[in-house]
């Protein structure tokens, strides 16, 4: 088993939460991890990327190289295509249809749906709308991390011990919204 996974957004969105839950699943699972981040600006609406390899031998980069990533989530759809050079050609996007508009220059969104339709393996979800639904408007991250959960290979059952673990000490109402959110896309 091996998974190389990039995480991308923008500060704020909880990217480094997702990667959290996912270490923590994989850690849990008895697998080699190793996650290398990036952030782009120390302050909300910075660039924020990870690197995560998993594996069930050791893993000896925490980078991903070019062509090798098997999948890359993205609560932002342009991060998500900025990464596009790393994905394997039979890789998956998982991502958020919504933009964080927060740059003068950001391209139309007809552009960047264009470019996704050339992608054979792609699901696009608005997870904002999806966690509010839920009642858990902050946890649109965790709606995107249950819509990747069937590429991560990693059972679900250690990513909802992963939740539980990473949100335990902001109490059990926290845990359970959470938990919801990951499950939300998984009936």
């Amino acid at each position: 088993m091996k998974t190389d996974i990039i995480l991308a957004g923008v500060g704020g969105q909880g990217i480094l939460t997702i990667a959290a839950v996912i270490g923590e699943a994989a850690l849990a699972e008895g697998c080699y991890m190793k996650q290398a981040e990036v952030h782009g600006m120390s302050q909300r609406g910075g660039d924020v990327q990870s690197h995560l390899r998993i594996s069930d031998r050791p893993v000896a980069s925490d980078l991903i190289p070019l062509g090798s990533a098997d999948l890359i989530v993205s609560l932002e759809p342009m991060e998500a295509l900025r990464y596009l050079p790393y994905l394997k050609k039979d890789g998956w996007i998982v991502t958020h249809s919504e933009p964080f508009d927060n740059i003068s220059n950001y391209p139309e969104m007809e552009k960047i749906r264009a470019e996704y339709e050339r992608l054979p393996n792609k699901v696009i979800l608005n997870v904002e709308q999806i966690a509010k639904d839920l009642g858990a408007p902050r946890s649109s991250n965790v709606v995107l991390l249950g819509a990747a959960s069937p590429y991560i290979g990693l059972p679900f059952e250690q990513l909802e011990k992963g939740i539980r673990s990473i949100f335990e000490r902001k109490g059990e109402e926290v845990v359970e919204l959470n938990l919801k959110a990951l499950r939300a896309l998984s009936a």
